[in-house]
């Protein structure tokens, strides 16, 4: 059974950082990409950062471009997500996702699996 768990999320004051984690389980990821995701109240999802786990190559918002970093441990098949400078703007709940085609790396509904969610509050 395939498992995404995010963690990480809490209430930080702007300016701040925190780090997200993403702990893949219940098959191989090699072959994916994994991304980040996340939904503030009355918006759409949206596409943060994603990873290519095989190469480690990037890709950015370029809302949060220069601010956040994403980052994957193979030993640990953990995708992380460090968020500094953070926003009001960036509070959201903030999902890790994996999907194994490229072409649709921003398209939300392209993703096969999805974590729980972890809520992020950034206090200005």
């Amino acid at each position: 059974q395939v498992q995404l768990v995010e963690s990480g999320g809490g209430l930080v004051q702007a300016g701040g950082s925190l780090r997200l984690s993403c702990a893949a389980s219940g098959r191989t990821f090699s072959n994916y990409f994994m991304g980040w995701f996340r939904q503030a109240p009355g918006k759409e999802r949206e596409f943060v950062a994603a990873i290519r786990w095989s190469s480690a190559y990037t890709w950015y918002a370029d809302s949060v471009k220069g601010r956040f970093t994403i980052s994957r441990d193979n030993a640990k098949n953990t995708v992380y997500l460090q968020m500094n400078s953070l926003k009001p703007e960036d509070t959201a709940v903030y999902y890790c996702a994996a999907i194994d085609e490229m072409a649709r790396l921003y398209d939300s509904r392209a993703y096969r699996y999805w974590g729980q969610g972890t809520q992020v509050t950034v206090s200005s």
